[in-house]
């Protein structure tokens, strides 16, 4: 039986794109009630005070602090990283993006009236090569934030379900919230494709998922 986060923790191209997603439009006729009741929790990741589930020459894979009881599930794998959030199934999900990149280390939780965070939002940087050179470049970096439902006990789904592209939205952090309370907790992971919203740059490189 595969363990969730409680049980592992106890146990010790500046060119946009015009195109806006159908999804976006579903958004701006959502109720805003959700979004309304949602509010933000701030955490950091201190990777000194994870606890480390395996390591090889080509990554790690670590349980961390989170929000309350939920924590944060980390994997690196050849420059690419993938996180997931709550209670989870530690399988091999690995939603990362095809270009080498690495996440910011504030998550805001989008936690619900009753207290429960339901979504999680959190800034990859992707390390986009230079088309000459083929070395990556500030010039050439990307942000994305990245939406993701929150595993919960008893229902350990959890996996991203949007991106925003934060250099295309002037309102970036606004959408990805929109996104977060709207989308996350009806999410069907495995079954649906995460989809990004709003404007894309092309600094946004794509996603690459595994999802057994």
């Amino acid at each position: 039986m595969q363990k969730t986060y409680y049980q592992c923790v106890t146990a010790g191209k500046l060119a946009k794109t015009s195109m806006i997603t159908a999804f976006a439009m579903l958004l701006l006729g959502a109720s805003a009630s959700a979004a309304q009741a949602n509010e933000s929790s701030y955490t950091k990741i201190d990777f000194d005070k994870c606890i480390t589930l395996s390591a090889d020459s080509m990554g790690a894979r670590l349980v961390c602090p989170g929000f309350g009881g939920y924590g944060v599930f980390f994997k690196e794998d050849d420059l690419r990283q993938s996180v997931q959030f709550g209670h989870v199934n530690q399988g091999e999900v690995f939603e990362s993006f095809g270009a080498f990149n690495r996440i910011n280390e504030t998550v805001e939780w989008r936690v619900n009236v009753s207290g429960v965070p339901i979504a999680t939002i959190l800034r990859w940087f992707l390390e986009n090569p230079d088309p000459e050179s083929g070395i990556s470049t500030p010039q050439y970096l990307g942000q994305v934030l990245v939406i993701s439902r929150v595993g919960q006990p008893g229902d350990a789904r959890a996996c991203v379900v949007g991106y925003v592209d934060a250099l295309g939205n002037k309102d970036a952090n606004v959408l990805a919230r929109e996104v977060a309370d709207n989308i996350a907790a009806g999410f069907a992971c495995g079954a649906e494709a995460p989809a990004f919203y709003g404007y894309r740059t092309e600094l946004a490189s794509e996603p690459a998922r595994s999802i057994p």
